[in-house]
Protein backbone atom coordinates (compact mmCIF):
# COMPACT_ATOMS: atom_id res chain seq x y z
CA UNK A 1 0.00 0.00 0.00
CA UNK A 2 1.45 3.37 -1.05
CA UNK A 3 0.52 6.38 0.98
CA UNK A 4 0.07 9.54 -0.99
CA UNK A 5 1.55 12.67 0.51
CA UNK A 6 -1.32 14.77 1.65
CA UNK A 7 -0.57 18.45 1.25
CA UNK A 8 -2.96 20.30 3.50
CA UNK A 9 -3.27 24.02 3.11
CA UNK A 10 -4.20 26.38 5.89
CA UNK A 11 -7.82 27.48 5.68
CA UNK A 12 -8.41 30.38 3.30
CA UNK A 13 -5.20 29.77 1.29
CA UNK A 14 -5.36 28.61 -2.29
CA UNK A 15 -2.81 26.36 -3.96
CA UNK A 16 -1.55 29.27 -6.05
CA UNK A 17 -1.03 31.48 -2.96
CA UNK A 18 0.78 28.67 -1.17
CA UNK A 19 3.08 28.16 -4.18
CA UNK A 20 3.81 31.89 -4.28
CA UNK A 21 4.65 31.88 -0.55
CA UNK A 22 6.92 28.84 -0.98
CA UNK A 23 8.72 30.57 -3.81
CA UNK A 24 9.21 33.70 -1.71
CA UNK A 25 10.46 31.57 1.22
CA UNK A 26 13.10 29.96 -1.02
CA UNK A 27 14.27 33.41 -2.19
CA UNK A 28 14.49 34.73 1.41
CA UNK A 29 16.46 31.67 2.54
CA UNK A 30 18.87 32.15 -0.38
CA UNK A 31 19.31 35.81 0.59
CA UNK A 32 20.00 34.79 4.19
CA UNK A 33 22.63 32.33 2.98
CA UNK A 34 24.23 35.01 0.79
CA UNK A 35 24.22 37.51 3.65
CA UNK A 36 25.88 34.95 5.93
CA UNK A 37 28.64 34.46 3.37
CA UNK A 38 29.10 38.22 2.99
CA UNK A 39 29.18 38.66 6.77
CA UNK A 40 31.77 35.91 7.14
CA UNK A 41 33.95 37.57 4.48
CA UNK A 42 33.59 40.96 6.23
CA UNK A 43 34.51 39.42 9.60
CA UNK A 44 37.64 37.84 8.06
CA UNK A 45 38.58 41.17 6.49
CA UNK A 46 38.02 42.97 9.81
CA UNK A 47 40.20 40.43 11.65
CA UNK A 48 42.95 40.91 9.06
CA UNK A 49 42.83 44.70 9.42
CA UNK A 50 42.96 44.42 13.22
CA UNK A 51 45.92 42.05 12.96
CA UNK A 52 47.75 44.56 10.76
CA UNK A 53 47.06 47.28 13.35
CA UNK A 54 48.34 45.04 16.15
CA UNK A 55 44.95 44.73 17.82
CA UNK A 56 44.46 41.35 19.39
CA UNK A 57 41.22 39.92 20.73
CA UNK A 58 42.74 40.17 24.22
CA UNK A 59 43.45 43.89 23.76
CA UNK A 60 39.89 44.42 22.52
CA UNK A 61 38.54 42.58 25.54
CA UNK A 62 40.65 44.73 27.87
CA UNK A 63 39.43 47.89 26.15
CA UNK A 64 35.81 46.72 26.35
CA UNK A 65 36.15 45.86 30.05
CA UNK A 66 37.81 49.20 30.81
CA UNK A 67 35.09 51.09 28.96
CA UNK A 68 32.39 49.04 30.66
CA UNK A 69 33.88 49.69 34.11
CA UNK A 70 34.09 53.41 33.38
CA UNK A 71 30.44 53.35 32.30
CA UNK A 72 29.47 51.59 35.52
CA UNK A 73 31.40 54.08 37.66
CA UNK A 74 29.72 57.03 36.02
CA UNK A 75 26.23 55.56 36.36
CA UNK A 76 23.83 57.07 38.87
CA UNK A 77 23.14 53.69 40.48
CA UNK A 78 26.86 53.16 41.17
CA UNK A 79 27.29 56.65 42.59
CA UNK A 80 24.26 56.26 44.88
CA UNK A 81 25.45 52.83 46.04
CA UNK A 82 28.94 54.18 46.69
CA UNK A 83 27.55 57.09 48.73
CA UNK A 84 25.25 54.80 50.70
CA UNK A 85 28.07 52.37 51.49
CA UNK A 86 30.35 55.24 52.50
CA UNK A 87 27.75 56.61 54.92
CA UNK A 88 27.08 53.10 56.25
CA UNK A 89 30.80 52.58 56.82
CA UNK A 90 31.11 55.85 58.70
CA UNK A 91 28.11 54.99 60.88
CA UNK A 92 29.48 51.50 61.53
CA UNK A 93 32.86 52.92 62.52
CA UNK A 94 31.19 55.37 64.89
CA UNK A 95 29.03 52.61 66.37
CA UNK A 96 32.03 50.33 66.98
CA UNK A 97 33.96 53.20 68.51
CA UNK A 98 31.08 54.03 70.86
CA UNK A 99 30.61 50.36 71.68
CA UNK A 100 34.34 49.95 72.41
CA UNK A 101 34.35 52.97 74.70
CA UNK A 102 31.26 51.75 76.54
CA UNK A 103 32.67 48.24 76.88
CA UNK A 104 35.98 49.58 78.17
CA UNK A 105 34.17 51.74 80.71
CA UNK A 106 31.98 48.82 81.84
CA UNK A 107 34.99 46.53 82.24
CA UNK A 108 36.73 49.23 84.27
CA UNK A 109 33.64 49.65 86.44
CA UNK A 110 33.39 45.89 86.86
CA UNK A 111 37.05 45.60 87.86
CA UNK A 112 36.54 48.26 90.53
CA UNK A 113 33.37 46.62 91.83
CA UNK A 114 33.36 44.99 95.28
CA UNK A 115 32.44 41.61 93.75
CA UNK A 116 35.45 41.62 91.45
CA UNK A 117 37.75 42.83 94.24
CA UNK A 118 36.52 39.99 96.42
CA UNK A 119 37.11 37.49 93.61
CA UNK A 120 40.56 38.98 92.95
CA UNK A 121 41.46 38.66 96.62
CA UNK A 122 40.35 35.02 96.69
CA UNK A 123 42.42 34.20 93.61
CA UNK A 124 45.37 36.06 95.12
CA UNK A 125 45.03 34.12 98.40
CA UNK A 126 44.91 30.87 96.47
CA UNK A 127 48.06 31.85 94.58
CA UNK A 128 49.75 32.81 97.83
CA UNK A 129 48.90 29.42 99.28
CA UNK A 130 50.16 27.56 96.21
CA UNK A 131 53.34 29.57 95.57
CA UNK A 132 54.05 30.43 99.20
CA UNK A 133 57.15 32.26 100.36
CA UNK A 134 59.92 32.08 97.84
CA UNK A 135 63.32 30.95 98.83
CA UNK A 136 65.21 32.97 96.24
CA UNK A 137 65.18 36.25 98.14
CA UNK A 138 62.15 37.79 96.48
CA UNK A 139 59.80 39.69 98.65
CA UNK A 140 56.64 37.86 99.50
CA UNK A 141 53.52 39.93 99.09
CA UNK A 142 50.15 39.47 100.69
CA UNK A 143 47.29 39.47 98.21
CA UNK A 144 45.65 42.30 100.10
CA UNK A 145 48.66 44.66 99.78
CA UNK A 146 47.88 47.80 97.81
CA UNK A 147 51.34 48.14 96.21
CA UNK A 148 51.80 45.25 93.78
CA UNK A 149 55.19 43.61 93.40
CA UNK A 150 56.25 42.43 89.98
CA UNK A 151 56.32 38.65 89.92
CA UNK A 152 57.28 36.18 87.26
CA UNK A 153 54.87 33.41 88.18
CA UNK A 154 53.59 31.34 85.25
CA UNK A 155 49.96 32.36 85.95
Amino acid sequence: MVLAAVNTLPPGLTEEEAEEIRSELVKVEEEISTLRQVLLAKEKHSAELKRKLGLSPLNELKQNLTKGWQDVQTSNAYKKTQETLSVAGQKTTAAFSTMGTALSRKLGDMRNSPTFKSFEDKVGNMKYKVVGARGNGEAVQSPTDTNPVQDNAPF
